[in-house]
């Protein structure tokens, strides 16, 4: 610590140091005639000028040009500032984190107000968190970002990590007429496929600036691929589990962790985005102003998910239930099996899932912003919107088959390996049983009304120069609701052309002669045979639809079993509200040399949830029929009070030096699904998890201190220091609860003494399942710096880096999401009237993703990630261009592991590059 410390001081007084060692220099720049640039130059120019003009702790990036951000995703430029990260599990940049802390506890405001939003996916779609999904923002709306790291008063709270505010452009802001946008074309390396992306924006004002609209829309198509090696939890293994005999390679009642299941994935997706968005300001008078805005954004997200899997866990199972079946450890590294072999007697040892989601995500928004000055002492401004989003897994038809078979594996290296021994994955289709159906759907819908007015007082003399004040109210639902398709019944003997169905019957050849190139090496299992997404479609189409279970007549149509029926599924269905009311007041402050502002805010926040609970006995009140037994509503409430005061200072101790100190308390509120009253079952490890409507939100108290010098035009070298207190952390508790299985009565976890099945029903059992449900815990700190640099260099080079240290820690000793110790970006650029270019690198350490609610709640690393990118453009005329963006040069892979343990692979993916090339144009 002491260490730490030194370090940081050190590096404080080194670069003042420098600042103040330089006047010469620092003079002879100012006094240089202001040269008019364009392009990246301006853009930094424009960037480097609102920071240091701000009155807090932040940073900003700001449009090349009209409809031109520096990057096709505002995630991926924001990944250039510093103490910012993203998450880019599918090649596109999607969630950012700010100074080490999760993406659910830093706030996304457009144009100052909350966006709601949604997921594609459909594990996101569990989640129901905060997050702000940046795919559904379109880069080329979109005319300056800014990162609030320290907290002022009239910004909304919500953000642990810092605030991020996209402001779109304004016609009034803009040229009387204008006319900007693109056409390009876009090409994925993995999938092979090239697809058309196209924007364009118009902006028009009257020649007195009394009235001005702009309209733009945008569409975009990618077809994409991910492949990966995939090990989809651990489990206990120990001689005690079977008679002692049939596990070798451990000594009698020696424990280690086994993978459950070893797979080979094929993630392919088609995603359509279609978007528009408008403005209409009128400002009769420099006195009174009207800004109507409004954005609407669709994705078509399609995706098609196969995962040829070596089935450990049921082979395990399978050794005290099943004479003769024999599992061989042959080593054991770190208390983990790491390889081993299994004979063909007893289970399953292959399974293979072809998952079909069809899928999408919207968001809106309409919002009335207006000023009014009635004299010079006085402003107000109010505001009044709606925005809604939705994201939904309309329909997923899942196909799973199976074989028996014995099996080896070997996770030497951390490079999962498997080897069949009664099935040749290429070739044995007729073998692949059909085992498993359904057709569930899943929806969340995301929405928020908010209301706010505020008003500043400007005062002469004095320390203050004005006092803000306001008041603002939201109210915020969310909603996510499972059905369950079960059509297992009618895929009976003949429900394939006359037999039994099998792989063979939605065959769709092996998988790509590229598939796994950059992680496969010999004994990865890189080639199998695939299925066919029309095929299952059109097999699910033949069956017609299923029954849809009513819950006053259980035993009609068919639905006994769980076997042929749409039910709606209460085990992850919830119903979330959140009504907030606050306000403010802020005073900014200004003296010889110096400015700020202090400030506190005050907000009262009232949740409730509705959720089910599932099993309970006859004669609940509102308990109705359910396929899963006896289901009754229960609610949840809180409510709780924030102050929130916060404090900034900048000091301008000389003409090129600002010093700024900061100080303030901050909440970040807990992700939906963690506060709803739900439980979701994973049954084939008989593991769940759930929310906990008593949560506490996370409360901080954070301080900054800065040194930036500005020792030339578009330069800059800055020093932050910051220090945050988090009171609180939110981990998953673990508890064993009794929650129904849907089982025959010879499966091995209904068997097993130790889950202490009681059956409830025919195929129905209640047993003992490990839920995980979130609790608070002791807090922790987050403390670092940051180094940010930039300059022209010479005759049109140019170079940006930074670099962050951020140390996270929690008193109960978890480790905490997102937090990268080490951070680095650096770009370097050229430009001229005719040509420009940009190379960016960016290099985030290992880090802890979550706990993986999916596999038993493990501890998920991630490795340290790194990407290469390019831009560049030539200017054809001074109206049009020719551009070429590319993502991820290098082609790095993406490791995770669990329990951040190299003997536990968790998963190896690769994205490929992504390549975007095209035209240009602004009138």
């Amino acid at each position: 610590m002491k260490r730490i410390h030194k370090t940081i001081l050190t590096a404080s007084a080194s670069v003042l140091a420098v600042a103040l060692a330089a006047p010469a220099f620092a003079q002879d720049s100012t006094q240089v005639d202001e040269v008019v640039v364009t392009g990246i130059r301006a853009s930094l120019q424009a960037s480097v000028e609102a920071k240091r003009n701000a009155d807090a702790v932040i940073d900003v990036i700001t449009a090349e040009d009209i409809g031109k951000f520096p990057d096709k995703n505002v995630a991926e430029s924001l990944q250039r500032v510093p103490g910012v990260t993203i998450q880019r599990e599918f090649g596109e940049g999607e969630r950012i984190s700010i100074r080490g802390t999760a993406p659910t506890l830093n706030r996304t405001l457009l144009n100052g107000h909350a966006v709601a939003t949604a997921d594609w996916f459909i594990l996101d779609q569990f989640k129901a968190s905060r997050s702000f999904n940046y795919l559904m923002l379109p880069s080329e709306i979109v005319g300056k970002v800014e990162v609030f790291k320290s907290p002022m008063a009239d910004i909304d709270e919500g953000g642990v990590g810092g605030t991020v505010n996209v402001h779109t452009r304004n016609p009034l802001d803009l040229a009387p007429l204008s006319v900007s946008g693109s056409v390009q074309a876009f090409h994925d390396e993995k999938s092979g496929n090239t697809d058309p992306t196209a924007s364009a924006m118009l902006s028009w004002h009257n020649a007195d600036k009394t009235l001005g609209v702009l309209v733009g829309g945008i569409y975009d198509k990618r077809r994409i691929r991910r492949d990966g090696i995939e090990v989809l939890g651990y489990q206990a293994v120990t001689t005690a589990s079977g008679d002692g005999t049939n596990i070798s390679g451990i000594t009698p009642d020696q424990t280690v962790y086994a993978p459950s299941l070893i797979g080979s994935s094929l993630f392919t997706q088609t995603r359509e985005r279609k978007g528009a968005n408008f403005a209409i300001q009128y400002a009769p008078t420099d006195k009174f102003e009207l800004n109507l805005t409004g954005l609407y954004s669709k994705m078509d997200a399609d995706n098609f998910n196969q995962n040829y899997m070596a089935w450990i866990s049921q082979k395990i199972g399978a050794l005290s239930t099943s004479p003769g079946s024999q599992f061989n450890i042959t080593r054991v590294e770190n208390g983990t099996a790491t390889a081993g072999n299994f004979n063909a007697i007893g289970g399953n040892g292959v399974v293979f899932d072809a998952i079909d989601r069809i899928a999408h995500t919207n968001v809106g928004s309409i919002d009335l912003a207006g000023k009014w000055r009635p004299s010079e002492g006085w402003e107000f401004s109010g505001r009044v919107g709606y925005t809604k989003a939705k994201g939904a897994t309309d329909l997923q038809p899942f196909w799973e088959t199976n074989a028996p078979t014995g099996l080896t594996y070997d996770l030497s290296n951390g490079l999962p390996k498997v080897a069949f021994t009664n099935i040749t994955p290429t070739t044995a289709d007729d073998e692949m049983t059909l085992g498993w159906v359904s057709a569930n759907t899943t929806v969340n819908d995301d929405d928020e009304f908010y209301t706010f007015v505020d008003g500043e007082k400007f005062l002469d003399g004095g320390v203050f120069s004005s006092v803000k004040f306001g008041l603002k109210y939201t109210d915020h639902d969310r909603d996510v609701v499972q059905t369950y398709g079960q059509r297992r019944a009618l895929f009976g003997a003949t429900a394939c052309g006359g037999h039994a169905c099998s792989l063979a019957d939605v065959a769709n050849g092996v998988t790509p002669g590229d598939y796994l190139d950059g992680i496969k090496g010999p004994g990865v299992l890189s080639s199998y045979l695939t299925a066919s997404k029309d095929k299952i479609e059109a097999i699910y189409a033949a069956m017609g639809p299923a029954t849809v279970y009513d819950p006053n007549n259980p035993n009609v149509g068919g639905c006994i079993g769980l076997s042929n029926c749409d039910h709606f599924g209460p085990l992850e269905s919830f119903d979330f509200n959140e009504k907030t009311f606050g306000g403010y007041v802020m005073g900014n402050l200004k003296g010889e040399g110096w400015r700020g502002n202090v400030g506190v805010r005050v907000v009262n926040t009232k949740i409730e949830t509705n959720a089910w609970r599932v099993g309970v006995s006859a004669g609940t009140p509102g308990a109705i029929n359910n396929p899963f037994g006896l289901m009754a509503p229960t609610t949840g409430e809180k409510e709780y009070t924030d102050i929130l005061p916060s404090a900034n200072f900048s000091f301008d101790v000389r003409d090129d030096v600002v010093i700024r100190l900061a100080a303030g308390r901050v909440l970040a509120r807990p992700d939906y699904a963690q506060m709803a009253g739900f439980t979701s079952l994973t049954e084939s490890l008989l593991t769940a998890s759930g929310g906990n409507p008593d949560l506490d939100p996370y409360r901080a108290n954070q301080y900054d201190a800065t040194v930036e010098w500005y020792f030339a035009p578009q330069s800059i070298l800055s020093v932050d220091f910051f220090y945050k207190d988090i009171s609180t952390y939110i981990v998953q508790g673990a508890t064993v609860e009794k929650l129904p299985l849907q089982a025959a009565a010879n499966d091995p976890r209904v068997v097993n003494p130790a889950n202490n099945c009681v059956l409830q029903s025919a195929g129905l059992y209640s047993c003992d399942y490990n839920v995980g449900r979130p609790v608070n815990v002791a807090g922790g700190e987050t403390k670092g710096f940051e180094v940010n640099f930039q300059m022209p260099v010479w005759n049109g080079f140019g170079v940006l880096a930074n670099y962050t240290y951020s140390d996270a820690s929690s008193s109960s000793g978890v480790p905490v999401p997102s937090n990268s110790k080490n951070i680095f970006n650096v770009s370097g650029y050229y430009e001229n009237e005719r040509f420009s270019a940009r190379l960016s690198y960016n290099y985030r350490s290992k880090f802890f993703v979550d706990y993986d609610a999916e596999r038993g709640y493990r501890q998920l690393w991630s490795d340290s990630i790194a990407s290469l990118d390019a831009s560049a453009s030539v200017n054809l005329t001074d109206q049009i261009s020719l551009s070429l963006d590319a993502v991820n040069l290098t082609d790095e892979k993406q490791t995770d592991n669990y329990d951040n343990d190299k003997n536990r692979p968790a998963r190896i993916y690769k994205n490929g590059r992504m390549v975007f090339g095209g035209v240009r144009f602004k009138f």
